[in-house]
């Protein structure tokens, strides 16, 4: 049994905010094979997830602590919908559908979310990135994200 508490969450989220990638993640399934993955996942404000799909699995999300911005695009790069889910909220979690491009944008310092998809994990075939967005490491990460953020009026609580 792995208990989630706030120790654990917490040491999480000082790992996400000493990371050069401003994120963390505590897996709870032992190997890549597994068949189900669920894992913690603290983002911090500056953090960048590159939108992408995965071309055969669902992907649950739920927010334990902080508050964080789901965006979903179409094939073009084109904003169709977003979501804010927020602890203490009456949204904080949802699931995406396989072949849907989408980012998380964390809203606040200290984000962690609970996330679930289908395994096993390969690499080369997990996910699609969409070429029409920075990759991770570009130096206008960032600005993209502040691009989202601006366009859909987001107020962020860092």
């Amino acid at each position: 049994m792995i208990k989630i508490d706030e120790k654990l969450i917490n040491e999480l989220i000082q790992k996400a905010q000493t990371s050069p990638r401003k994120r963390a993640i505590y897996r709870f399934h032992e190997r890549d094979e597994d068949t189900m993955h669920r894992m913690l996942n603290a983002l911090e404000p500056d953090t960048y997830v590159q939108p992408h799909f995965h071309p055969d699995k669902h992907e649950a999300f739920i927010v334990l602590k902080g508050s964080i911005l789901f965006v979903i695009f179409d094939e073009n790069g084109k904003i169709q919908n977003h979501h804010i889910l927020r602890e203490g909220s009456g949204n904080f979690g949802l699931e995406i559908l396989p072949k849907t491009y989408h980012t998380l944008i964390s809203l606040a310092s200290g984000t962690v979310i609970f996330e679930i998809k289908h395994g096993p994990y390969d690499v080369l075939t997990d996910k699609t990135f969409a070429s029409w967005a920075p990759k991770e490491g570009d130096a206008n990460c960032n600005e993209y994200n502040q691009t989202i953020i601006s366009a859909l009026n987001i107020l962020t609580y860092s």
